[in-house]
């Protein structure tokens, strides 16, 4: 997704007819008789407020949306249908949500359902995947797109060809990180915590809690367990630092592959420390320290001929 600075500079240029370079400018002024105490996003918001432009109605492309907006409205083909869950509202009531993830040819996004009637269209098979869809009044929400009861959903007349289907990873300093985005920045391991052990349900491999007759799985009930891991770390790519969480299936490629064995895993930690990689993953906020965390699920070594050519574009 782009940033919303890009999504406002790109819909302002299309709109009022401006060249980009001459709101930029406009932006920067506004923001030196300000004192530089104005973001460039809200430099920009500024701007367009001044030109008298108005987005609400618009049709977008996936990858002109940011998280916060309101009022979206797109078309993109379904790529793919989660199964329909269940839950209970705070007020005790029942409830359904439904996940889809719809793509045009710019991107792709996840979109969830919360009202009854847009979960039915999924349940009844009325949309499911392939179906090119149009989505009215929806807003974004840590990089998701949400629909409520004002929302609409339904099947488009429009064509849709080739889409992207492949999760679209862009890259970013971790000073411009936000939660809800998935994500890839260069960066050096500058901590790393010792390992955290976790047993997992062999079937749906989701975590599971010891009982006293062994291990219970929420959905598989008493089961043999799997033994997983995890590890902290903090990465720093020199505009700031930020934990990150690497789970068991990506822990060899921070090279540490010998977790229980307390004497080569500190000759591990110790070679990793200081080492610069490419870390690819999602920003989300940690619930329970209350904290933005970047999960990690790619790892791989840092190419300097590829960074050579990066900074001699610049």
């Amino acid at each position: 997704m782009a940033d919303n600075y890009e999504v406002l500079l790109n819909k302002a240029a299309r709109v009022s007819g401006l060249e980009k370079e001459e709101l930029e400018r406009r932006v920067e002024a506004k923001r030196a008789k300000l004192a530089g105490l104005i973001s460039r996003e809200g430099a920009m918001q500024v701007i367009v407020a001044e030109l008298g432009l108005n987005f609400d109605g618009d049709k977008l492309k996936i990858n002109e949306l940011a998280t916060g907006m309101r009022k979206v409205n797109i078309v993109g083909k379904i790529i793919r249908v989660f199964p329909v869950r269940t839950f209970t509202t705070k007020n005790g009531e029942p409830g359904k949500v439904s996940n889809l993830v719809v793509a045009d040819e710019t991107s792709n996004i996840k979109v969830v359902l919360w009202d009854t009637n847009h979960v039915e269209l999924i349940e009844t098979g009325s949309i499911g995947e392939g179906s090119v869809v149009e989505i009215v009044n929806a807003m974004m929400r840590d990089n998701e797109i949400h629909l409520g009861n004002f929302s609409e959903l339904k099947l488009s007349k429009e064509e849709m060809g080739e889409v992207k289907t492949e999760q679209i990873v862009r890259e970013k300093k971790i000073s411009e990180f936000r939660i809800g985005e998935s994500l890839k920045v260069r960066a050096f391991v500058v901590q790393v915590f010792e390992p955290r052990f976790f047993y997992v349900c062999s079937e749906c491999k989701k975590k599971v809690v010891s009982g006293s007759d062994g291990f219970i799985c929420a959905e598989h009930q008493k089961v043999i367990p799997e033994k997983r891991a995890l590890v902290n770390i903090v990465l720093d790519d020199g505009t700031e630092t930020m934990r990150a969480v690497v789970f068991n299936d990506h822990l060899s490629g921070l090279g540490l592959n010998d977790l229980e064995d307390t004497e080569k895993l500190s000759y591990q930690k110790e070679n990793l420390l200081g080492k610069e990689m490419l870390f690819a993953g999602n920003v989300r906020n940690n619930k329970f320290f209350n904290n933005t965390e970047f999960v990690v699920n790619d790892v791989s070594e840092a190419n300097i001929d590829e960074i050579l050519k990066v900074l001699e574009k610049k």
